[in-house]
């Protein structure tokens, strides 16, 4: 980390929690000729006293349809992983909210918690990032919030799978032939390969979005080559778990270490770059809730951390840094 600019961003997070708390709201995005409805939530600036709003099955800090405090706000959109939520990063959204942003995730159709039917299918890698160019679309132009959106000023978080989305919207370009076939070995690349090689899965156009302005990438899956970059232009604060694919988790060819370091290494722009020591590659994930694993022992491995890491601290300090990567480049209110 950079010791000058972290202590800067944790700063700005202190000033941030003397705020209300954030609004909370549902969003559907209706059914077009790009996809099915897309259903998640919306975090913004709220001047209510704070309380408890139950969204996605959690309860969390918040003000039910809070009317939007303020004009012209930036807007930061959010991507899940494979088969998560877009609640995964609620803590984040409530601290961007203080801090005068709206921020805003959807579930990804098929590649999500509550509808993982097509959570290993290619399909949603080229889905991916048309979902978030649809959400893109209702927020500025059909939303309730869309008259308080400054369209200039748009960013974009995403983990995991939603690093590689991102990356996407950003502009790179998936190799996937080569990281499919000439570097993942798994039972799951081979039925891919023969899908691409049979000129039976559409790899190509994907949806770039030049509205995006600014972006954080978390632990990005890396379906990408050395070219893959080149058109990747706007500025990109990168964070990679030590123990990634390994360790807690089972090894995924497309995370490891050194797969978030080439990413790191092939980003033409200049670019932060953030490993965090000891943490496994669900550290990225909002806390969870003492109880969330005793009561679904599916999620004990989201929920477990290396001995020693202390996620909650660790979200003090990554919250901090994504608010001030944002203020820096999308400006303060």
């Amino acid at each position: 980390m950079q010791g000058s600019k972290f202590l800067v961003a944790i700063a700005l997070c202190v000033a941030a929690t003397l705020a209300q708390a954030a609004g909370v709201r549902s969003i559907d995005v209706p059914a077009d000729a790009d996809g099915p409805p897309l259903k998640g939530g919306m975090w913004s600036p709220c001047s209510e006293p704070p309380g408890e709003v139950v969204l996605g099955g959690r309860t969390m800090p918040g003000v039910k349809d809070c009317p939007i405090s303020g004009d012209k706000l930036p807007l930061i959109v959010v991507s899940h992983g494979n088969g998560g939520s877009f609640i995964n990063f609620r803590d984040m959204a409530e601290t961007l909210a203080n801090a005068g942003f709206i921020v805003v995730a959807i579930d990804h159709p098929g590649d999500n918690s509550a509808d993982a039917g097509r959570v290993s299918d290619l399909s949603v890698f080229v889905e991916r990032p048309t979902d978030i160019r649809r959400l893109l679309d209702f927020m500025l132009n059909a939303s309730p919030a869309a008259p308080k959106i400054d369209p200039e000023r748009i960013g974009f978080f995403g983990f995991s799978a939603g690093g590689y989305t991102g990356l996407v919207l950003a502009g790179a370009n998936p190799d996937w032939a080569g990281a499919l076939c000439r570097r993942n070995r798994s039972a799951a690349a081979a039925s891919a390969c023969e899908q691409i090689l049979r000129k039976e899965f559409r790899v190509q156009p994907l949806a770039h979005d030049p509205r995006l302005k600014a972006a954080v990438i978390a632990d990005p899956a890396n379906y990408f080559s050395a070219d893959s970059f080149a058109a990747v232009k706007i500025p990109v604060q990168l964070w990679a778990s030590e123990r990634a694919g390994r360790g807690l988790q089972q090894v995924d060819p497309r995370l490891t270490p050194e797969s978030v370091a080439a990413v790191n290494r092939n980003l033409p722009v200049k670019h932060e770059y953030h490993v965090v020591p000891n943490a496994g590659h669900f550290a990225f994930l909002s806390p969870c809730p003492p109880t969330l694993a005793k009561d679904n022992p599916t999620l004990t491995e989201v929920c477990a951390d290396a001995p020693g890491f202390d996620r909650a601290a660790f979200h003090n300090r990554f919250n901090a840094a994504v608010l001030g990567f944002f203020r820096g480049q999308l400006g303060d209110r």
